[in-house]
């Protein structure tokens, strides 16, 4: 695998022999200093140019970066919105394990953007083109406090869709429960979750994409339990998953409308947890 100077050195040397290339910057998990460094981070890098449509046209420039061992065009996918004229993207993984995001845009539409994105720093500016911008932070992305109501909403979104989990155990249709877990459920136990942390960090920190670094803020115990609420599609499994992914969510619920000033409903996570035992043992029955 090509180390991180010599990428540099591959992605700066093609934009100065460019004529075409005015500016290069970067973002993504390279420039968040509170990321693990590893050799699995991409080099998320935007060129800045006059046009897009000589870099589209040309099917082989890419090539220059390397060996390339398959790839995506996200602005030739019918499913996402695209502006070809003024940001062109290409998502290439090389034979090595490198991975490079690269996007060509517009002197325009970058001056426009670039400041999007606060984890962004500029690698090169040929002809001084982009604005001065702030060092690279994580601040857009910190834990932000709730109100009262996303609070409430967030507690009765969750205690209220586990009937749905619940039916859907009953009748073993464990895609349904799967996408009911996960795609709902769970993602109201993470945002409880990831505000207990902004609650232990005065709201200063990011628990990272998919909240994959909470682990560095919940107690061991706590954090064991969140795995295990992952589940297989073993019914049973998915039953005692389930219970304990209520537990987890009471007690954190619980602690941050302390911590917050907020009353917990008791009754309405009773009631629920109460639905669910009842549906558990019919199940157990069938």
């Amino acid at each position: 695998m090509r180390t991180e100077t010599e990428m540099y050195d591959l992605i700066l040397g093609i934009a100065k022999s460019d004529a075409r290339i005015k500016a290069v910057y970067m973002n993504g998990s390279r420039t968040n200093v509170n990321v693990p460094r590893d050799m699995f981070q991409d080099y998320d890098i935007v060129y800045v140019a006059e046009e897009t449509e000589s870099f589209i046209v040309d099917r082989d420039w890419i090539n220059r970066f390397g060996d390339i061992l398959y790839m995506q065009y996200p602005d030739e996918n019918p499913y996402y919105p695209s502006d070809k004229g003024n940001s062109y993207g290409w998502l290439m993984q090389f034979t090595d394990g490198i991975r490079i995001d690269l996007t060509v845009q517009t002197v325009n539409y970058a001056l426009q953007h670039i400041q999007d994105d606060k984890l962004c720093k500029i690698l090169l500016d040929k002809d001084k083109i982009l604005p001065q911008i702030e060092e690279a932070t994580d601040s857009q992305r910190w834990v932000k406090k709730p109100t009262e109501e996303q609070y409430h909403a967030v507690c009765n979104d969750y205690w209220w869709c586990t009937n749905n989990i619940a039916k859907g155990l009953w009748r073993k249709e464990m895609p349904y429960v799967q996408d009911m877990t996960n795609e709902v459920v769970r993602k109201q136990m993470i945002m409880m979750l990831n505000w207990k942390v902004g609650i232990l960090t005065d709201w200063s920190v990011s628990t990272g994409k998919s909240s994959k670094y909470l682990y560095r803020w919940l107690s061991e115990e706590e954090w064991q339990m969140f795995l295990e609420t992952y589940f297989d599609c073993n019914v049973d499994h998915a039953w005692q998953a389930v219970f304990k992914m209520c537990t987890l969510f009471e007690t954190t619920a619980q602690y941050v409308g302390e911590k917050l000033g907020w009353e917990y409903h008791k009754e309405e996570g009773r009631a629920a947890r109460s639905y669910l035992e009842s549906v558990y043992q019919m199940a157990k029955a069938q």
